[in-house]
């Protein structure tokens, strides 16, 4: 029989928990970065917008105190914001003149703020020439720091004489960035701290959610122990159906094995008055008088079975150990004249799912006829696994020829036409091991050299 089932641990991937526990993580590691990366694009964009913005208000301010007069472009001495007339403040404008596309621009005018800074010819080339009433933004780099560069092209009229100009605003974009590092870094370790508090908020939710499947296993385990009959606790919706439809089979089960222990004792009952009128008639033979008794036998044994059945139920394991010292002390008893060696080897928490009868019946005729066909030792070994439960019995005698094993274990063979001391009760045994999804198996010892019965459930 198979061992009592019990929660699969927590990390095969066969469990609830861990499909479920494994989803929420992927979700979690996938998304939370994924928010992380869309907040940080639509903050620096956020940035660049307001920045760009700023520049352009400073370009109006500018040009509207900017004069052109006989084609010479005049400037207040100093500005209304005060960071272009600070040296190096960060923020810097330059004037040149469009007079064409070539590299004869002139620079027209620069910011007291651009003073102290060295400023390569070659930057004018690196600055955008937008044509007359477009602007353009781009980043260069200025004394070795990355800036923000506002274009913007207009044309003043000086005495109908076109005067175009390029104005260039350059905003240092250390504060931009520095902004921008300190959101990412609170961002991202918000994320974590989120990150952390939702996969514990996941696992809570999820032993809280799977805890009516651990009381159904709990439930299912004392039923199969004969400590509970049914099932009788609250289930949510999900699970009611199937909890009641496990309740009718179990009562459906008791129901049935109930009238079947009934059926058979009324029967027994039945034939014995019979019988005993048979057996009370003084014209038998001895024979006639040997087969009443035999039968009379049966019945009795068969009462006593479907006592027996009522003590127990399908789910309670029965104790092998001392299951098997009670037949070994009784048949080394009958046995004794043979002084037999037996040898038993078995795991003390091997336990049959059945009835104590059933497993009397199953092990006293195997190891009967191992006893009997044996001539000097009888070994039996019997081992528990995740899976199966396995009962060999092994004799030392002249075993049984592989030519035969198939057809003693055809169902409607009559054994006892076999080799003498194997055979005997194989047919109730073979019927009692097929009820309970056994298997029976014939095979030679090897370690005594005769016959080994193997039984696995």
């Amino acid at each position: 029989m198979k061992k009592d089932v019990t929660t699969p641990p927590f990390w095969q991937i066969n469990s609830l928990k861990v499909r479920v526990l494994f989803t929420t993580l992927v979700m979690t590691i996938v998304m939370l970065p994924v928010i992380g990366l869309t907040l940080t694009k639509a903050f620096e964009h956020q940035l660049n917008v307001a920045l760009e913005n700023e520049l352009t208000a400073y370009s109006y301010s500018i040009l509207t105190v900017a004069e052109v007069d006989e084609q010479q472009l005049l400037m207040p001495e100093y500005l209304l914001e005060n960071q272009f007339n600070i040296s190096q403040s960060g923020l810097y404008a330059l004037i040149y003149s469009l007079e064409s596309q070539n590299d004869s621009a002139e620079k027209l005018w620069q910011s007291q703020s651009l003073l102290t800074l060295p400023l390569p010819d070659s930057s004018v080339d690196t600055l955008p020439s937008p044509k007359v009433g477009e602007s353009r933004f781009s980043s260069i780099l200025l004394d070795g720091e990355k800036h923000l560069a506002y274009s913007f092209s207009v044309s003043f009229s000086d005495n109908a004489q076109p005067f175009p100009i390029t104005l260039h605003l350059l905003k240092n974009q250390k504060e931009f960035l520095v902004a921008l590092s300190d959101f990412k870094q609170q961002l991202w370790a918000w994320l974590i701290v989120l990150m952390l508090v939702f996969i514990v908020i996941q696992v809570v939710w999820l032993l809280w959610t799977l805890k009516p499947l651990k009381v159904l296993a709990n439930e299912l385990a004392y039923i199969e122990q004969g400590k509970k009959n049914t099932l009788d606790g609250k289930y949510p919706l999900e699970l009611q159906q199937v909890t009641s439809q496990l309740n009718t089979l179990l009562l459906t089960e008791q129901s049935q094995r109930k009238r079947y222990r009934n059926a058979l004792s009324d029967l027994a009952h039945s034939l014995k008055n019979p019988l005993a009128i048979m057996q009370s008639q003084e014209n038998l033979s001895t024979t006639d008088f040997q087969q009443i008794s035999l039968i009379n036998n049966i019945i009795e044994h068969q009462l006593k079975r479907a006592q027996s059945a009522g003590e127990s139920s399908w789910h309670l394991g029965v104790s092998i150990k001392p299951v098997l010292e009670k037949l070994m002390h009784g048949l080394q008893k009958v046995h004794q004249d043979k002084q037999l060696n037996f040898t038993v080897k078995i795991d003390n928490e091997a336990l049959f799912k059945g009835d104590e009868a059933d497993l009397m019946e199953v092990l006293g005729n195997v190891i009967d006829n191992a006893c009997k066909a044996a001539k000097h030792a009888v070994m039996i070994t019997v081992k528990i696994n995740d899976t199966q439960l396995m009962v060999m019995v092994e004799d030392d005698g002249v075993g049984i020829e592989p030519s035969k094993r198939e057809a003693i274990l055809t169902r409607g063979t009559r054994a006892d036409t076999y080799h003498a001391g194997h055979g005997i009760g194989l047919a109730i045994v073979r019927d009692l091991i097929s009820s309970y999804q056994g298997k029976l198996a014939i095979a030679t010892s090897p370690s005594l050299g005769g016959a080994a019965f193997i039984i696995t459930f």
